[in-house]
């Protein structure tokens, strides 16, 4: 690789990324890491990087970072307004920073999405249910790793609950009411997209008694139980009772997924949908643009899409390898 600006990669959580930096290492690719937790810039100042590859973590208000959320918005609002790329830039990070956007999207693009109400303050969730059916979810408009999500099987039950103070009003205040539509066979599907197409598949078979943090690197077994591969699975944070295998959705989906996808300006993203018990539609309920691709890669989905993302970096960054890598197996996006 000639000697050339590097590829900033502003991450904040210390194990998602590993498989990414080691990869970047292995292709002898200039990068550097950025730690989004701890970072200042000058607004006048021209940064030595030929691509920020942003890698914030809206779920870091769980880890004390609620104020890096807010900070990244500014930092790659000001490296985009000086035309320097971002992958995932400020308009992906928008709709990752905030449920309402995503949910107005969808809606936009015509898209099945559960019945939701937005409201900035907890006491107006009862009224706001009286137009919705039961049973329904809170969720904090700033999420990420499921956090805040709380359910509700009953009107009498919501109230007592914001009548004692026990629903936040989350990071920014905002709450999004929504229909909770259990899926059908209790698992839900996650697709990868990279560049606004389609790169793989998983389906998320739920435990007993599984909450709504559904992150694909913490699910550590296979539906046929083998144990897999994860920087996050020694440290703790595997999700016990999940398992997960490989899925095609048909293709009418991946076309709907690859429209969301370049809907959002995600440049890497999963997109998650359901199956209802409810009623029996399909619907879309979450887009990420924080994407931690599954653990193990190779023995679920036969190809490692983390090589893939830095050839993306690569290209994005106008970057040449000295030596082509070997293409990985899979469907190239």
């Amino acid at each position: 690789m000639p000697s050339v600006r590097p590829i900033a990669i502003f991450y904040e959580h210390p194990h998602w990324f590993e498989p990414l930096f080691a990869e970047l290492a292995r292709r002898d690719v200039p990068h550097l890491k950025i730690d989004a937790a701890r970072h200042g810039f000058d607004p006048a100042a021209v940064e030595e990087f030929s691509l920020l590859f942003n890698r914030m973590s809206p779920s870091a208000w769980k880890r004390g970072l609620g104020e890096a959320i807010f900070f990244t918005r500014d930092y790659i609002g000001c490296l985009e307004s000086r035309g320097l790329p971002v992958f995932n830039g400020s308009r992906a990070f928008a709709l990752e920073t905030s449920k309402a956007l995503q949910v107005s999207l969808l809606e936009g693009l015509r898209l099945p999405v559960p019945r939701t109400r937005v409201v900035n303050h907890p006491s107006l969730l009862p009224q706001a249910a009286r137009h919705l059916n039961f049973p329904l979810v809170v969720k904090p408009n700033v999420g990420g790793s499921g956090a805040g999500i709380v359910r509700f099987d009953g009107l009498l039950e919501l109230v007592a609950a914001v009548d004692r103070g026990a629903v936040g009003g989350g990071l920014d205040g905002t709450l999004l009411l929504q229909e909770y539509h259990p899926p059908r066979g209790s698992s839900i599907v996650r697709v990868e997209t990279l560049e606004g197409r389609s790169l793989y598949g998983i389906r998320i078979h739920l435990g007993e008694g599984a909450g709504f943090d559904l992150c694909p690197a913490d699910v550590c077994k296979t539906v046929d139980g083998a144990d897999l591969v994860s920087a996050a699975c020694p440290v703790g944070a595997a999700k016990a009772g999940l398992t997960v295998e490989a899925y095609e959705p048909p293709p009418e989906v991946i076309r709907q997924v690859e429209r969301i996808a370049q809907a959002s300006h995600l440049d890497v993203g999963g997109i998650e949908y359901l199956e209802s018990d409810r009623d029996g539609r399909l619907y879309f309920y979450d887009i990420n643009a924080l994407s931690n691709f599954v653990a193990d890669p190779v023995r679920v989905v036969g190809f490692d899409p983390t090589e893939k993302l830095v050839e993306a970096l690569i290209a994005r960054a106008g970057l040449e390898e000295e030596e082509p890598a070997a293409a990985a197996g899979g469907r190239r996006p």
